[in-house]
């Protein structure tokens, strides 16, 4: 257990375990911190499942850019969350993704979808353009319209009229399997993108800095920009 808290950056009520390849969620950090933890960063991982969370009842910022979770993702019920961040990982199915947040957390304001196929951005779909990427924004806030910030902007009351008259003719189709994009067989070369800026791309930079900083790359810009609109 000494061993296993040592890997965690503890400050107040944030935990960051970040940077350590694991798989699920560690079953200490829910017997540990789960009952007092508001911000829980787990970026940098290999996670392809979030069941851990469920001893994190009081969480209110949950950080888990740069895992393997996909399609199959399923949060506990987490009433108090207001943040979540999704950025570089594996979702392609927007509309259930979105179904499933608006069920289990109801009080989420700030959401960042960056670097998956689900969000058509530019710096992971060269193909895509700024109208795809507003198409998306006006999907996201018809299932989600209590959101004040998406990815890196702001949500802005006419987003929101336009969602509500024109959102669920918005529905971003989901991408081609990959079999099908590569007829010829050959493999797929991942795209020369990440969310992290320029000199803070080494897992463990990312991790020394964990500790000192609110937070980190894509979590930098949002907390950022919600300092600036609160």
């Amino acid at each position: 257990m000494a061993n296993n808290e040592s890997l965690v950056a503890l400050n107040g009520t944030q935990i960051s375990y970040i940077g350590h390849d694991c798989k699920e969620i560690p079953e200490f950090l829910g017997e540990t911190y789960g009952q007092f933890a508001r911000r829980l960063d787990l970026s940098f991982n290999q996670l392809r499942s979030l069941a851990g969370l469920k001893m994190f009842t009081e969480l209110e910022e949950l950080i888990v850019d740069n895992n393997l979770l996909g399609n199959d993702l399923q949060l506990p019920r987490l009433p108090n969350l207001h943040t979540l961040t999704l950025n570089k990982n594996h979702l392609t199915d927007i509309e259930a993704l979105l179904e499933h947040l608006a069920d289990v957390t109801p009080s989420l304001e700030y959401l960042s979808l960056l670097g998956n196929e689900a969000c058509p951005n530019q710096l992971v779909s060269p193909d895509k353009d700024e109208d795809d990427y507003q198409r998306y924004r006006y999907f996201v806030l018809y299932k989600l319209p209590q959101l004040k910030f998406l990815d890196t902007r702001k949500v802005t009351k006419r987003e929101v009229m336009e969602a509500q008259e024109r959102g669920a003719f918005m529905k971003v189709v989901k991408p081609k399997p990959e079999a099908s994009l590569n007829e010829a067989g050959s493999e797929s070369h991942p795209l020369p993108y990440s969310p992290l800026p320029q000199g803070s791309r080494d897992p463990m930079t990312h991790k020394g800095a964990s500790s000192h900083t609110n937070q980190c790359w894509w979590g930098v810009t949002v907390q950022h920009q919600k300092d600036k609109w609160l």
